[in-house]
């Protein structure tokens, strides 16, 4: 394992960190890090406008880099090698950071490592728990996407299940629109959630019961503005009640899942934006005590868009040889399973 520097800028977040791929604990690999939200450039639109997010990068990710450089007490030569988020994700942003990682690169003769940016998700927990071990079984629950996969190693995935539609963290996002919580949307409903009844509004789950542990939230978004729509319900109620709605259909599916995995896993793992929500981590607490597994989460610093889960990825894709040429393409649809079966219903998101 090596000193590797972290670049992402797949969203609406501009990091960098440095990572120690030999640390011992979460502390002594996160050597530095920085992050600058763009909250504030998105949030009169209600959501992340594309163009604008890659503008933004441009404008603070050089300067960013030689600071997290500077806290970390290392110049670029000191690295051994430049990893950064190569897809998917927003291909404007996505460009930025990798061709930034490109010209680092190429003026420091150091290796270049072109990270998924769900490999980063799926290894984060590692980074911060040394303990966990291979393989698990990942629930990836973000913005743009919701899938469970086995990890059993570096590059080695197998999708048990995605959603056929829209991923969990839109529907946050969307049912935060819709209740005027503003944006970022998904820890408002959260936060509005602990104030109402989860039992006030009668809303779906959608394939709840299903044989297959595939995900929809479409209908369940479409329910919620029929809820606001009436007026005869409080939004605390809506939020709360979507919130139970939404985890209910995720605790569902994977239980199903679970049964369907191979032997051996070490872990129910959960990663990924939507992994920060309290309330989803305490309803898959119990879900893995009841099959014998501990649930491993990152703290939720990590669970959001950041370069230490990137530099963590690429410690590991290095530390086993793995390096990518300076050509190496931008991504805006990188799946972590090439080989996973069409499901039936889905559309372009699966």
């Amino acid at each position: 394992m090596a000193l590797i520097l972290g670049i992402e800028s797949s969203c609406d977040e501009t990091a960098a960190a440095v990572i120690d791929g030999n640390g011992t604990t979460l502390a002594a690999r996160i050597v530095a890090q920085r992050i600058a939200s763009q909250d504030e450039e998105h949030r009169p639109y209600g959501g992340v406008v594309p163009e604008i997010a890659a503008r933004a990068h441009v404008e603070v990710l050089g300067p960013m880099i030689e600071a997290v450089l500077a806290d970390a007490g290392l110049g670029l030569d000191d690295v051994d090698a430049i990893a950064a988020t190569a897809g998917p994700g927003l291909i404007g942003g996505v460009m930025v950071g990798l061709i930034t990682a490109k010209a680092l690169a190429m003026a420091a003769d150091k290796p270049l490592v072109a990270v998924n940016h769900l490999e980063g998700h799926a290894l984060s927990p590692r980074l911060a728990d040394p303990a966990l071990a291979y393989p698990y079984l990942l629930l990836l629950v973000s913005g743009g996407h919701c899938q469970i996969l086995e990890v059993a190693g570096v590059g080695q995935y197998r999708r048990l299940a995605t959603t056929i539609d829209d991923a969990l963290g839109e529907a946050f996002d969307k049912t935060a629109k819709i209740l005027g919580l503003g944006y970022p949307g998904g820890p408002a409903v959260e936060r509005l959630a602990r104030e109402g009844n989860p039992k006030a509004v009668p809303l779906p789950r959608p394939l709840v019961g299903s044989g297959e542990p595939h995900f929809s939230f479409a209908g369940l978004k479409s329910a919620v503005m029929r809820a606001k729509d009436a007026g005869v319900h409080a939004d605390a109620d809506i939020a709360a009640s979507f919130q139970q709605a939404a985890l209910d259909c995720v605790v569902d599916r994977t239980r199903i899942a679970l049964g369907a995995a191979s032997p051996g896993m070490t872990a129910l793992v959960v990663a990924g934006g939507v992994a920060a929500n309290a309330a989803l981590r305490g309803a898959l607490e119990a879900l893995a005590q009841g099959h014998g597994l501990p649930l491993v989460a990152p703290p939720p610093k990590l669970c959001t868009d950041n370069a230490a889960m990137i530099g963590w990825a690429g410690a590991e894709r290095f530390a086993l040889g793995y390096t990518d040429p300076l050509d190496v393409a931008a991504r805006p649809r990188w799946p972590l399973d090439d080989n996973a079966a069409p499901v039936r219903g889905a559309g372009v998101k699966a």
